[in-house]
C-alpha cells in the first residue's frame, strides 16, 4: 500500500511532535509516524518542563506556536521560577507535570492540529531519487509512504541499548524497542555516526517516603503559565522535597564502581556533563559530601516519585543500597530500576541551519539524533525542522532561520551545526551573547511576527501578540514622554541627586528605590497596566541603557551573520585563504559569514578574505 504526504515525520517524542504540528501549521499535509501512538508525548525521562535555559527555549516554541508551553500548562503541578531573585535575563520558567496529563494533552493538540495525520509503524528506509533528494519512507509492515521531505526525530530510539548493572538490552527506551533498519539506513548513507548516552534514576513509591524528613519546596504563589495563551492553571499544585546523598551513600558507591557500566567500560558513549550520574558526581566532585536530589511527584494520582539528581546504572541491588542511605528513604520501596542507554547520534555538522543534510535534499533531523539532551532542546530543533520541512514540500530554497542574536533557538542550532557535539547538548544562558535581549519573558515580542511572515503562528496566536505588543509599545512610549524635576520626584519619595537634571518614568523605574508602591502613588496610570505589560517595561527600564549600548552592535553582528556562503562556493577561488583555510571550510560548508566565524581553527584573517570576497561577488544578505 502506498499512501502520499507533504511531509513525513518519523518519531512521536518532544521533537517529532513539535516538528508535526509546525509542519502541519504552515500547511503542508503532515503524517506523524509512530510506534505507539498511546505513547506520543510520554516524558521518557524527569517529569518536568523548562528552567534556566530551558525555559528560554519553551517560550521560543510557544512564542511560535508550538505546543510544549501549553501541554505543560495543561498539565501542570508545581510552577516555579528559578532566579526569581536575579534579572529577568536569566529567570527560568519551570513547571512540573503529571506524566498522564501531559502525554493527553500533547495527544489532543496534536488531533485538534488541521492537516496532521498519525500513523503507527516502523521506519526502516529511505526512498532516494536520482538526484539525491527524498521521495518517500519504507516501512517494517511493508508499506511505502510518499512524501517530499522527511524529519527524523528518532531520539534514543537509533541503535539504542539499556544498561543495568551487568543487564543490557537493545531498547528506545524503557519498554519500546531500539530502531535498526532506520539506523542502518542513515548509515548508508554516508552520514558521521557515533554513540552518546543519558540515563535515568531509579522511580521510587512516594507513599514509602520519609515526607517530615526532607525539606518541602513548595511552587510559586502564583504560578506562572509557560504558555502566554494560557488563562487558566486547571491543576491543583503539589509540594516538592529536597534531599540530599550523604557519605554511606559515596561509600556505597565507590565499593561498586567496577560494576557500574559508565565507569567500567562497558558504555562507549559520552554522557551529558551538565546531567552526570551519581556515579560520575562520585568520581569528578570526590570532595563533595553531598548531592541534592530532588523529589518530584509525577502525578496526581500516581505514588510515583522521580528522585533528580541520582541518575544511575548500578546493579539493582547496589540501586538499593543507594536509596535507603539518603535521608527520606531509609524506607522507600523502588519501583522501577534506573538505567543509561546508549544510542546512535549523528554528527550535526553535517546538517545546514535549517536541520537539513548537506548531502540529502529534503532530510532533516531533530532532537536528540543531533546529539542534544533534554525535552526543550528537542522541541526547539523540532519547530525549526518541521518548519523547514513544510518550506522545501511547498519548493522553497531560501532557509527559516533564527540568528543568534533572535533567539536562543538559534544559538541551540548555529552551535550544533557548526561546533558538533563531543557530549550531549544542553542549553545554558551562557551560551549566549545577548542573553539581555533574549529574555524569556519577551520570547512572543521577539519572535512571533516572524512565525506570523512564515505562516507557523494561528490567527489566535498573532491575534494575541498583535494586542500585547501594541500595550506593551504604547506604555513604554508614555513612560518616556512623562518626565518630572528631580524635586517632584524626591517630594513622591523617589529619592534621586538633586542635580536639577529632568527624568523619564522609563529612567526612574530603572532605580533600586522604585518600588511598585512608590510608582503606583506618584504615577497612577501605571495601576491599570496588565501584569506582563508592566513586566515589560519594568524589563526595557532596567535594561535599556545596556540594549542601547549593544543596538549598533546588533546591526554589525546581524549583517556579518547573515552574509550568505554560497552552498556550492569553491573555496578555492578565495584569495588570501591558505589551503587549511579551504580545507575546514569547505569541509563545513558554514551557511553564513557568521557561521564560519564559529567553524573551529578559522582564523580572523581567514573570515576577512573570505568576507571581501562575498561582498565582490554576492552582497546579498541571508533572510
Amino acid at each position: 500500500m502506498t499512501a502520499a504526504f507533504d511531509v513525513v515525520v518519523i518519531g512521536g517524542g518532544h521533537a517529532g511532535t513539535e516538528a508535526a504540528a509546525a509542519a502541519a501549521r504552515c500547511g503542508a499535509r503532515t503524517l506523524l509516524l509512530t510506534h505507539r501512538w498511546d505513547r506520543v508525548g510520554e516524558m521518557s525521562c524527569n517529569p518536568a518542563i523548562g528552567g534556566v535555559g530551558k525555559g528560554h527555549l519553551v517560550r521560543e516554541v510557544d512564542a511560535l506556536d508550538g505546543l510544549m508551553g501549553r501541554a505543560a500548562d495543561l498539565a501542570g503541578i508545581h510552577f516555579k521560577v528559578l532566579n526569581r531573585s536575579k534579572g529577568p535575563a536569566v529567570r527560568g520558567p519551570r513547571v512540573q507535570a503529571d506524566r498522564s496529563l501531559y502525554r493527553q494533552a500533547v495527544q489532543d493538540l496534536l488531533r485538534e492540529t488541521p492537516g496532521l495525520h498519525v500513523s503507527e509503524g516502523a521506519a526502516e528506509t529511505l526512498l532516494l531519487g536520482q538526484g539525491q533528494g527524498v521521495e518517500g519512507v519504507g516501512l517494517s509492515d511493508g508499506r511505502t509512504i510518499r512524501c517530499a521531505a522527511v524529519v527524523v526525530t528518532a531520539g534514543t530510539f537509533l541503535r539504542g541499548e539499556i544498561h543495568l548493572g551487568p543487564e543490557r538490552w537493545p531498547a528506545g527506551r524503557h519498554g519500546d524497542p531500539a530502531s535498526l533498519g532506520l539506523a542502518r539506513c542513515l548509515e548508508a548513507l554516508g552520514l558521521p555516526v557515533a554513540r552518546l548516552k543519558t540515563g535515568t534514576p531509579p522511580r521510587i513509591d512516594g507513599r514509602t517516603v520519609d515526607w517530615h524528613g526532607v525539606e518541602a519546596q513548595p511552587g510559586d504563589d502564583p504560578p506562572e503559565p509557560l504558555s502566554t495563551l494560557t488563562t487558566i492553571l486547571p491543576n491543583p499544585q503539589v509540594t516538592c522535597g529536597i534531599t540530599a546523598t550523604s557519605p554511606a551513600t559515596h561509600a556505597i558507591i565507590r565499593a561498586n564502581l567496577d560494576r557500574a557500566p559508565v565507569q567500567s567500560g562497558q558504555i562507549a558513549g559520552r554522557g551529558p556533563r551538565y546531567c552526570p550520574s551519581i556515579e560520575d558526581k562520585v568520581v569528578r566532585f570526590a570532595e563533595r559530601e553531598r548531592h541534592q536530589v530532588f523529589l518530584e511527584p509525577e502525578g496526581l494520582d500516581d505514588p510515583t516519585v522521580y528522585p533528580n539528581g541520582i541518575s544511575t546504572s548500578l546493579p539493582r541491588e547496589v540501586q538499593d543500597a543507594v536509596v535507603a542511605s539518603i535521608r527520606g528513604l531509609e524506607r522507600a520501596v523502588i519501583l522501577r530500576h534506573g538505567y543509561a542507554i546508549e544510542y546512535d547520534h549523528l554528527d550535526p555538522r553535517a546538517l545546514w541551519p535549517s536541520l537539513e543534510v548537506k548531502t540529502v535534499r529534503g532530510l532533516f533531523l531533530a532532537g536528540q539524533v543531533n546529539g542534544t539532551t533534554g525535552y526543550e532542546e528537542a522541541a526547539a530543533q523540532g519547530l525549526v525542522a518541521g518548519i523547514n520541512a513544510a518550506h522545501r514540500a511547498a519548493g522553497g530554497d531560501e532557509p527559516r532561520v533564527l540568528t543568534r542574536t533572535e533567539a536562543y533557538t538559534g544559538v541551540l542550532v548555529d552551535d550544533l551545526v557548526n561546533q558538533g557535539v563531543t557530549e550531549p547538548y544542553r542549553m545554558l544562558t551562557a551560551r549566549a551573547e545577548h542573553r539581555l535581549r533574549l529574555r524569556a519573558d519577551n520570547a512572543g515580542l521577539r519572535l512571533t511576527k516572524t512565525g506570523i511572515r512564515w505562516g507557523v503562528v494561528g490567527p489566535a496566536r498573532a491575534a494575541a501578540h498583535r494586542a500585547f505588543a501594541a500595550s506593551v509599545a504604547d506604555a513604554i512610549a508614555r513612560a518616556r514622554a512623562t518626565v518630572s524635576t528631580p524635586a517632584s520626584l524626591a517630594a513622591a519619595g523617589l529619592a534621586v541627586n538633586q542635580d536639577g537634571v529632568p527624568r523619564s518614568l522609563l529612567e526612574v523605574m530603572a532605580l533600586p528605590a522604585a518600588t511598585d508602591s512608590l510608582l503606583d502613588a506618584a504615577f497612577p496610570w501605571l495601576r491599570g497596566l496588565q501584569p506582563a505589560v508592566r513586566d515589560q517595561l519594568r524589563a526595557e527600564a532596567l535594561y535599556a541603557p545596556y540594549l542601547l549600548r549593544q543596538a549598533a552592535e546588533f546591526a554589525a553582528l546581524d549583517r556579518e551573520e547573515r552574509l550568505r556562503v554560497p552552498p556550492d562556493l569553491d573555496f578555492s577561488v578565495v584569495g588570501g585563504l591558505s589551503l587549511e583555510m579551504r580545507q575546514r571550510l569547505g569541509s563545513a560548508r558554514p551557511a553564513t559569514l557568521g557561521a564560519a566565524g564559529r567553524v573551529p581553527g578559522v582564523t580572523p584573517a581567514a573570515l576577512v578574505a573570505l568576507a571581501g570576497h562575498l561582498r565582490r561577488t554576492r552582497p546579498v544578505a541571508a533572510e
